[in-house]
């Protein structure tokens, strides 16, 4: 009989000056998306459905800035980006600047499984989510009122496009999930609607593989959230496993060091959340604060984190 691997999950809502009044929403929205992978990695399901279904949560929950409730760009728009990777076969799939898809990291999954491309944007990702009979929606559809609010009063305060200073000040809740299941298989996935106000057809690191997101099963799982010009100079995701490699499999030390490069290097704010192949979890952060959840097997129960 083969030996049954330890199971782990973490998941993450960004990094950002969290307001009190916000803490009990991201905490419940941290439960559910932990819950909704979990569940899967107990009965022996695949860390792929786990992360998958974690971030759904995520990004059907308005609380955070991924999926129905992200931020609208300078146009009022949504634009949404989302990778996802196995660290067993080394495949990915990612999609940017993706406006009709309910899920974006459901698409970077079939992406992963079904195509031999990586990275689809715009377009031609919803064109691929229609026609894998995913769940489309119209442009509109994502949108609520509190970000319309929000949008209008960046008009005349914000300069499309900026950047540093715009995460900053304000949200930065991108979220993300990395999971071991039994076979040993590592998984990790991010999503994100970008920062606010952001110059129509901007990119950040969420679907980078390498910056937003990476999984390597010899070593671990990663996803990052946070200035994504800052966590693209650094390669974020790949430096921190990198470092777990260098030292010995430690996640929580892992993720230190990269922020720690991250804030040296580019002057970038952010968090990372880590699973080492031994079932081990690891989180760090340069921001006031950080929306994070985890549990493994070895744990009686979850703990969530704001």
């Amino acid at each position: 009989m083969k030996q049954r691997h330890p199971l782990a999950l973490i998941v993450h809502g960004g990094a950002w000056d969290i307001p009190e009044e916000c803490v009990e929403t991201n905490r419940a929205g941290m439960l559910k998306a932990l819950a909704s992978g979990w569940q899967i990695l107990e009965k022996g399901g695949t860390a792929v459905d786990a992360v998958e279904h974690a971030v759904m949560s995520m990004e059907d929950d308005e609380t955070f800035d991924a999926g129905r409730g992200s931020f609208l760009n300078a146009a009022g728009e949504i634009e949404l980006d989302a990778s996802i990777m196995n660290g067993k076969t080394f495949r990915a799939g990612a999609v940017a600047a993706v406006q009709t898809v309910v899920n974006p990291i459901s698409v970077a999954r079939v992406i992963m499984e079904k195509s031999d491309d990586i990275l689809l944007v715009g377009m031609g990702a919803a064109r691929f989510a229609r026609e894998h009979k995913l769940k489309m929606c119209g442009m509109d559809d994502l949108i609520i009122e509190r970000e319309i609010t929000r949008w209008r009063s960046r008009q005349t305060a914000q300069k499309p496009g900026s950047g540093k200073d715009s995460f900053r000040r304000k949200r930065g809740d991108t979220v993300g999930a990395v999971a071991l299941d039994v076979a040993g298989t590592i998984v990790a996935g991010t999503s994100t609607g970008g920062i606010p106000n952001k110059y129509p057809g901007r990119v950040g690191d969420t679907p980078l593989i390498g910056c937003g997101t990476y999984a390597d099963n010899e070593v671990g799982g990663v996803s990052a959230t946070g200035w994504g010009e800052g966590i693209m100079k650094v390669v974020l995701a790949k430096s921190v496993i990198d470092a777990m490699a260098r030292s010995g499999g430690d996640p929580t030390e892992a993720a230190k060091e990269g922020i720690a490069l991250l804030k040296k290097k580019a002057g970038g704010l952010g968090g990372v959340i880590a699973v080492s192949r031994e079932g081990k979890v690891g989180h760090a952060y340069s921001t006031p604060r950080m929306a994070r959840a985890f549990v493994t097997s070895e744990m009686k129960s979850p703990i969530v984190l704001v």
